[in-house]
């Protein structure tokens, strides 16, 4: 059966890989001339490699049941390191937290800043544990297409634990009331695009995920991992065609019969499309599309960013792997990407700084940093609005680690909106796809298959389970397994 799969970042590297497992003759299109999607990596003349988006490594587990679905482990294409502190979170020059990996010393650190905090955070990480577990067993792999997928008793009778309908900002906040504790224990759910206010508790699972599992890199940077995984996808049969851009999606009588790729009509039997939903339903007649443009103007979406890729001909001492600054006002910065979507007045942002961990990405004597800055999806672009914030965040950057960078730059360049819809096809030149809201959780995200096309199935951050690196390798496994279980029942016309 000759399968298509749109897109070559995480989700349609995961979805080849099952389908040709299962004796699919898949050909990955991908537009792009390398893989990965948003983990693309890319090298200077100056001897630097950077990762474009993902740098974050967090949820190993799920990352090794991919390898083990193939029979390997990560080992057998990647080396993974701890990182010991996790990350640092600042509050201001010389104020803030260095967390430390071991979860026994992350008791400690609590306590020293709010007596009686440690015994509370364990019975905070006891219940996130129940959550992620139980998210990890019996509801990620879920396709979202029913309530009744849910109708599991042992789902059910945790249901209350699970904290559906609960806020992630009052859960916390019944926990610890000294300000930096509650940030670092909410910053976790940026990830997933919303403020804590408007997350659902469930979520607090993120914080086992980070806290307790901990935050790996892999050497090399996140490319290797695409790598390892476009590996296991060759060995099991698919090819990879890049610079293909799929213009079309052809149909006969209701089903997928061919796609348009740079103007060649290429014959297909399924399709599992991993680019951007809303860009692979335009790609359709208005008739068999899911949704209508109103409906995707009123989803809640994730923060666009604005990235700095930056070789400095120095060594930052004072620089640690993950920097979090949140040296200004997370609710006001919050409120100009959700409710008045603007330009930040005084915005937060991250500064990744793998050199620390790998000397492969730099240099010697050089370090290799990544600045990024979330922003409201869908605002205007410009070289110029980008260059003010790139000096916002750069001074505040040279006041932290004590010493002046902005003169020791020997690459530069920059990636925003713009480029999230021109690389990407980003709805609005979203980053991280739809926000995890309560109305957009499980049955309420769009949907994994297309309603009036039998062999047309989705996968990526847009739909279940949801924005992240893990989520988007399960989505890629739901999707083809959809698709898998259609063809069994016969239910997809061949």
């Amino acid at each position: 059966m000759k399968t298509a799969v749109i897109g070559s970042g995480f989700s349609g590297i995961s979805a080849a890989a099952y389908l040709a497992a299962a004796g699919h003759e898949v050909t990955v299109f991908e537009k792009n001339s390398l893989p990965g999607g948003r983990a693309r990596q890319f090298d200077t003349e100056e001897g630097y490699r950077f990762d474009m988006g993902p740098s974050w490594y967090w949820m190993p587990d799920v990352f090794e049941r991919f390898f083990n679905d193939f029979g390997y482990s990560t080992s057998d294409f990647y080396t993974l390191t701890s990182l010991d502190p996790a990350f640092d979170v600042l509050f201001g020059t010389d104020d803030g937290l260095s967390v430390p990996a071991d979860f026994g010393e992350l008791c400690q650190l609590f306590e020293s800043i709010e007596p009686g905090s440690a015994a509370k955070l364990k019975k905070f990480m006891h219940e996130a544990e129940f959550k992620y577990k139980t998210g990890m067993e019996s509801l990620v792999y879920k396709p979202g297409l029913s309530l009744l997928e849910f109708a599991d008793w042992s789902l059910m009778k945790g249901a209350v634990r699970l904290q559906v309908f609960s806020s992630f900002s009052k859960h916390v906040r019944k926990y610890f009331t000294n300000p930096k504790l509650i940030a670092l224990m909410e910053f976790p759910v940026l990830f997933l695009g919303a403020t804590p206010q408007n997350t659902p508790a469930l979520y607090s699972l993120m914080n086992y995920a980070g806290l307790k599992l901990g935050t790996w890199y892999p050497e090399g940077g996140f490319g290797k991992v695409i790598e390892a995984m476009k590996s296991v996808a060759e060995k099991n049969g698919a090819v990879f065609q890049h610079n293909a851009a799929v213009e079309k999606i052809e149909l006969e009588n209701g089903t997928v019969r061919s796609l348009l790729v740079n103007g060649q009509q290429i014959a297909c039997d399924a399709v599992v499309a991993s680019a951007d939903y809303h860009h692979v339903e335009n790609l359709l007649p208005d008739s068999h599309r899911n949704y209508s443009e109103d409906y995707w103007e009123k989803k809640v979406f994730a923060p666009s960013c604005l990235i700095y890729y930056l070789g400095v001909s120095k060594k930052l001492d004072r620089l640690k792997h993950h920097t979090l600054f949140f040296d200004e006002n997370l609710d006001q910065h919050a409120y100009e990407i959700y409710s008045n979507p603007q330009w930040p007045t005084k915005p937060l942002f991250y500064v990744c700084c793998p050199s620390k961990s790998d000397d492969t990405v730099a240099p010697a004597g050089h370090e290799n940093l990544f600045l990024l800055m979330p922003l409201a999806p869908g605002l205007q672009d410009t070289p110029e609005l980008r260059e003010t914030y790139f000096l916002m965040m750069i001074t505040r950057l040279e006041k932290q680690v004590q010493t002046p960078i902005l003169g020791h730059i020997d690459y530069k360049r920059s990636y925003c909106i713009n480029d999230f819809v021109i690389d990407y096809n980003a709805y609005k030149g979203n980053a991280y796809g739809l926000a995890n809201t309560l109305m957009q959780t499980a049955i309420l995200k769009p949907k994994i298959k297309n309603k009036h096309i039998n062999n047309l199935f989705y996968a990526g951050q847009l739909t279940v389970p949801g924005p992240g690196v893990p989520p988007s390798i399960i989505s890629g496994k739901v999707a083809a397994t959809q698709l898998l279980n259609k063809i069994k029942k016969h239910e997809v016309l061949i």
